[in-house]
């Protein structure tokens, strides 16, 4: 069953109305989903064939190439430019990333980040074309957005194949894009995925859905930041985990969704 997003916070009950949609916001949005498209085909295209090499080097940097072009759209035609903070608190280590999903531009910046990222990922992104090839080449786990047992034998068989690799492995720990302002419940994989390698936990914090609000078509002129915030050390239980994962999530989004709104 879905879980039914909430407010987190006292000071947004009063629900802002949606921003008034002019036609500069209008002809962005169309010049966007335009250069959206065109990017996302043709690096389908270039990554199909990086996907033949041996290593998965070049198909790592087709990707991270196809993130920052995404990003650089965002900027140049919607005019949603995209601060990152925090990068350095990354540390040396590979490390579980749990991040808020507020917008359907946030996997291109996190993209555009990490060279060598694997991430968990739901079958919906079969729907698209050669994108099945792309993501087994890349090493994601990829889960039925059902859940349930054939979800949870896909994530065991991505913990042991993560056990080797050095990558860094991104999630969204409340396994839905979430309107601004608003959580769903955060759910066991991500404190699977940090037990189970035993390594660190970077929450990252964002805004994103401000300038552009989960899959909507409308994005909006905003300054959005995306925060990776200090580490969660290895070795707490479930409860206190979920808890202080959440806390640091959902305490500096709702920050930022301030501070960009305030903008």
């Amino acid at each position: 069953m879905t879980d039914a997003p909430h407010d987190l916070r006292s000071d947004m009950t009063d629900r802002r109305p949606a921003r008034p949609v002019t036609t500069i916001v209008w002809l962005r949005s169309i010049g966007y989903e335009i250069a959206y498209w065109l990017i996302t085909t043709n690096a389908a295209l270039i990554c199909t064939v990086l996907a033949l090499f041996p290593s998965r080097k070049p198909l790592a940097w087709g990707l991270q190439m196809y993130g920052s072009a995404q990003v650089a759209a965002l900027r140049h035609i919607a005019s949603v430019t995209v601060e990152v903070r925090g990068r350095d608190r990354l540390p040396d280590e590979p490390v579980v990333i749990g991040a808020k999903h507020q917008s359907w531009g946030d996997g291109f910046v996190m993209l555009s980040q990490i060279a060598q990222i694997s991430f968990v990922a739901g079958d919906h992104l079969y729907k698209f074309p050669l994108v099945g090839r792309i993501l087994k080449k890349v090493g994601a786990i990829v889960l039925s957005n059902g859940g349930g047992e054939d979800a949870q034998a896909r994530l065991n068989d991505g913990i042991e194949a993560l056990q080797t690799d050095g990558r860094d492995v991104l999630i969204y720990p409340e396994g839905h894009l979430s309107p601004v302002g608003e959580k769903y419940r955060y759910r066991s994989g991500v404190w699977r995925l940090y037990s189970m390698l035993n390594r660190p936990c970077t929450p990252v914090a964002t805004s994103l859905g401000v300038g552009w609000n989960q899959q909507d078509f409308f994005k909006f002129k905003s300054h959005v930041v995306v925060e990776f915030l200090d580490p969660i050390a290895p070795g707490l239980e479930k409860d206190d985990f979920l808890a202080l994962l959440e806390e640091r999530v959902e305490t500096q989004s709702n920050a930022l969704i301030a501070e960009a709104r305030a903008q």
